[in-house]
């Protein structure tokens, strides 16, 4: 199935662009013959109808919904195992956090992060992973209690991360928390995610809610409906008639979450790859996450978070236009490869 949507995701996109080329081409050649169109006796409703491209662009559209609606009949009964996708209650009796920080180059906010975590009720561990910063990171974010694992390498976000939740089941925590070092996030939304997680393995933040959002956060009209785009994306690669599919997504690039310990047990061994020790999805980490946890059964849902203004500057540069479109590209490609 994971080659039948992307072939038809492909399709859709080169049909898009015929569609429209053909519109657009031919409402420009009617406008300029306009006059001598109409001296023929010929409209433009007449135009388009005895045109031989119309009939063949409308034949592979017909193929292509049908093959859409042979996806979707496919899909009635997709994840819906009634002990695995639907309501189950098991709450965490004594809950306990370790807190991951992947961290470069973030002197300027890791200590109030560090601090706001360690202030949280059941945060029992913060642990900032440093991706070797030039800067006094590491040392700051000691000094604020954290404990601090210095990476001999800078081998990216994506690895910190997965290095992170690595080193988060070897303590006696039985609930991992994930959040960016750059003070987008505010500590106190662990509370508002907490309680979810009675009725799934994993709560994902969204940064989508205006009213949330600080003004002049780092997320502009692109990176907004960019990451909506990707989410829906994802939602329909795993879409079932039941419900609109296993996952609601409105925010892939959020890596606030909370995890139960023994979903993540579940699923550790994949964040890396054996042979090469690089983290599977690279940039892309966040997307690789949310996707391997809907293939490996994780039960998880999204809930609405606070989010700031950057402390410091974008490691990623995904603030800028170029680098953000690039970005984007590589999202993409990821959700259609994998």
């Amino acid at each position: 199935m994971k080659k039948f949507f992307f072939i038809m995701v492909i399709t859709f996109a080169i049909l898009f662009l015929i569609n429209l080329a053909w519109a657009v081409v031919n409402i420009y050649n009617w406008i300029i013959g306009g006059i001598q169109s109409l001296l023929q006796g010929r409209n433009l409703i007449e135009s388009i109808q005895y045109s031989i491209y119309l009939k063949w662009i409308l034949l592979v559209d017909s193929i292509w919904i049908i093959s859409a609606i042979v996806y979707v009949l496919q899909r009635k009964d997709y994840k819906t195992d009634p002990q695995l996708h639907y309501l189950k209650y098991d709450p965490i009796a004594n809950p306990s956090i370790c807190v991951i920080i992947p961290a470069y180059n973030e002197e300027l906010s890791i200590e109030k992060v560090v601090k706001d975590f360690l202030n949280q009720k059941f945060v029992d561990h913060v642990i900032v992973i440093d991706n070797k910063s030039s800067d006094m990171t590491a040392d700051i974010a000691e000094k604020s209690g954290a404990r601090v694992l210095r990476k001999p390498q800078n081998l990216g976000l994506g690895h910190s991360y997965a290095i992170g939740l690595i080193e988060a089941l070897k303590t006696n925590s039985n609930i991992i928390a994930t959040v960016d070092a750059d003070g987008t996030s505010n500590a106190y939304d662990i509370a508002k995610l907490l309680p979810y997680l009675d009725n799934v393995d994993m709560v994902l933040g969204t940064r989508q809610v205006q009213i949330l959002t600080e003004k002049g956060n780092q997320n502009s009209i692109m990176h907004v409906w960019g990451n909506y785009f990707l989410a829906k994306l994802i939602q329909l690669k795993y879409f079932s008639l039941h419900h609109m599919g296993i996952v609601n997504l409105t925010d892939v690039g959020c890596l606030f979450r909370l995890t139960r310990r023994e979903a993540l047990k579940k699923i550790v061994d994949k964040l890396l790859d054996p042979k090469t020790g690089d983290a599977r999805g690279g940039i892309a980490f966040a997307l690789h996450l949310t996707m391997l946890s809907i293939e490996n059964d994780l039960r998880f849902v999204e809930v609405p978070i606070t989010f700031n203004k950057r402390i410091g500057k974008s490691k990623t540069r995904s603030n800028e236009r170029i680098m953000g479109i690039k970005l984007g590209l590589t999202f993409l490609w990821f959700i259609l490869k994998h």
